[in-house]
């Protein structure tokens, strides 16, 4: 085990560089998913979830078939349950929600409040046996909440707010709660699944948000369903497959294998590499600068992102210092 390698709960074993280097892979490719709902405006949020996910599913069965009766046999009925709920709060549910929020308040907006789940998640994995107490990370936490300041000012008080940016704003809150939700279950259900592989454990996933979106299309297709061209569905359908692909099976899976190797109270914080990309994507697609509130916004969000791994790695550190002491001592 090295310096940065820590275990704080049965069955995990912390790797803060590496789990850094899949968190910001993660956010690389999930930065995408912002731009997505400005390339194919002419169809709806529930249409482009729809799509994305349904082409999720496919490929995940795809590459689940070969071994199923093995990727099956260690779940029980809580697992499915699990899976259930993951696959709504993480996918299905909040990318209906973000598209919303896209489509209203604009790229910018969006990825910046995201870049709020560190809070939240901090504040929760905080109760974690072994976890970071608050007061350590209060520094990381003030700074995060001045960097969300900036961005509900920007969208509620700034010269250039409207209604638009306030409907964004609410939307973009209720894709954070629901974002939340499924970090901090993921993540403590990987680690209580130690058997099943993180790459397994997207598969199933997949499998489980395909099925949401079959029952969607109904919703989405059929009851209203707007009219396009051959060639408008030719774009969605390239859109839908390459988020399934980029996002959701690469994307997932190096965020899973970011949750084996990283603290309940780091994970969120891993969330804002999907913000810095999400920012710089959606900055060259409306091409523009970075407004100033959204440049303090970033910077306090990355200045609170290096200061939680920083009390992380003070407390590996002191830990593998006096686990040394102890062994010279014959402890």
């Amino acid at each position: 085990m090295t310096a940065a390698e820590t275990t704080d709960q049965p069955g995990s074993v912390h790797n803060i560089p590496l789990g850094m280097m899949w968190g910001a892979g993660a956010g690389a490719l999930w930065g995408l998913i912002m731009l997505a709902p400005e390339l194919v405006r002419a169809f709806t949020p529930l249409q482009l979830s729809t799509g994305r996910y349904l082409a999720y599913g496919v490929i995940a069965a795809v590459l689940a078939a070969p071994r199923w009766r093995r990727l099956v046999s260690g779940l029980d009925r809580h697992d499915w349950f699990a899976l259930f709920w993951l696959s709504l709060l993480g996918n299905t549910l909040y990318y209906i929600l973000l598209s919303m929020a896209v489509r209203t308040g604009g790229i910018a907006l969006t990825s910046l409040v995201m870049g709020f789940l560190p809070v939240v998640v901090t504040i929760v994995g905080s109760r974690d046996r072994g976890a970071v107490s608050l007061a350590a990370l209060a520094p990381s936490l003030l700074l995060c909440a001045g960097g969300a300041i900036c961005i509900g000012w920007q969208a509620v008080a700034s010269p250039g707010a409207t209604g638009q940016s306030v409907t964004g704003l609410v939307f973009a809150v209720m894709a954070l709660a629901s974002w939340t939700s499924y970090t901090v279950g993921n993540s403590r259900c990987l680690m209580r699944l130690s058997d099943i592989s993180v790459d397994d454990w997207n598969l199933l996933t997949g499998l489980m948000t395909g099925a949401q979106a079959v029952l969607l299309v109904p919703a989405a297709f059929l009851i209203h369903g707007s009219h396009h061209d051959p060639g408008e569905w030719e774009w969605f359908a390239l859109v839908a497959i390459t988020l399934a692909i980029t996002a959701s099976i690469f994307g997932n899976a190096f965020w899973n294998r970011m949750s084996r190797l990283v603290p309940l109270t780091m994970t969120g914080q891993m969330i804002l590499f999907e913000t810095l990309f999400a920012l710089i994507y959606g900055c060259l697609w409306e091409d523009r600068w970075p407004r100033p509130l959204e440049m303090a916004a970033f910077v306090l969000i990355v200045l609170s992102v290096l200061t939680c791994v920083s009390v992380h790695h003070r407390r590996v550190s002191g830990r593998r210092n006096t686990s040394e002491s102890l062994a010279e001592n014959g402890v």
